[in-house]
């Protein structure tokens, strides 16, 4: 199974024994949009909610805060789910939100986990059968899994690079924010960027449709951003969400030596000690 799937192919597979269908939508706190109440009116048919912006570590000082292995199993147990069963991502989201979702879920040693391109709003364009309300699942004994870390960037780690610059660092948020034209409003931060980053906003990777573009014209999206495909490649943005659409588009073209800084702007940027750059990628 290739990590990210057809509309077609999930229709195919959905009755698969051990297919997990999980609804990984997540909205910007503003938005209006409430993803539980969108699932219960309309999901893709046995499909069950992640709950993703619940997903994360209230504990740690880092806003929006990647989960720790027992949290992630913890949810695992609760969705039925088991360390072999084949995962099936989708979200209704205009942050792409199941990319964050696939991120943890690799980051947790899953093996067989997939996208589903275009979403539930492809699903629903085609014509394709949707589900109302929920279902209770039985709980599993899904284990304690161990986390790949080596995957996963500090704040300590980004201020190393900034003087070493082993790691290039590609920022997923639109020109304005990154460039400091505008205000972080998102994040309630004024707009800059971590010093020799280059930007890239992740809407640049998505057809007309809602589907990924094809593999050449992602690599030429990337190169054209200044970024060296042999080297590696951390993502960042406002909260670690856009940047993990970014890391599966790299994945999609076969690079793999990434990283997701996990505190992200919301972190870098409130810290009044961190070095700071405005203007356009240098």
């Amino acid at each position: 199974m290739n990590i990210l799937v057809s509309t077609q192919w999930l229709s195919d597979n959905a009755d698969a024994e051990n297919l997990v269908i999980l609804d990984a939508s997540a909205h910007l706190p503003g938005s209006g949009r409430d993803a539980a109440a969108e699932f219960a009116q309309g999901h893709i048919p046995s499909a069950r909610f992640l709950d993703l912006p619940s997903l994360k570590d209230l504990d740690s000082q880092v806003p929006a805060a990647l989960p720790t292995a027992n949290q992630f199993a913890d949810r695992m147990r609760t969705l039925g789910i088991t360390a072999t069963d084949t995962i099936i991502l989708y979200d209704d989201s205009m942050l792409r939100s199941s990319a964050r979702a696939f991120f943890i879920f690799t980051m947790f040693g899953m093996k067989n986990v997939a996208v589903l391109d275009g979403g539930i709003a492809k699903w629903k364009a085609e014509g394709r059968t949707v589900e109302t309300g929920s279902c209770e699942i039985p709980a599993s004994n899904f284990p304690v899994p161990d986390a790949r870390n080596d995957r996963v960037r500090s704040k300590a780690d980004m201020l190393a690079n900034c003087d070493t610059r082993e790691e290039q660092v590609v920022d997923a948020r639109d020109s304005g924010r990154f460039s400091a034209a505008v205000d972080d409003a998102v994040h309630g931060l004024a707009g800059g960027h971590i010093p020799g980053a280059r930007n890239l906003h992740f809407v640049q990777l998505f057809t007309d449709e809602g589907t990924f573009k094809e593999p050449a014209a992602l690599r030429q999206i990337f190169e054209s951003a200044g970024l060296d495909l042999s080297k590696p490649i951390t993502g960042s943005c406002g909260s670690g969400m856009t940047a993990s659409v970014l890391l599966f588009a790299l994945e999609l073209i076969g690079h793999d030596d990434t990283a997701l800084y996990d505190g992200s702007w919301s972190e870098w940027g409130a810290d009044p000690e961190t070095p700071k750059e405005t203007g356009a990628a240098q």
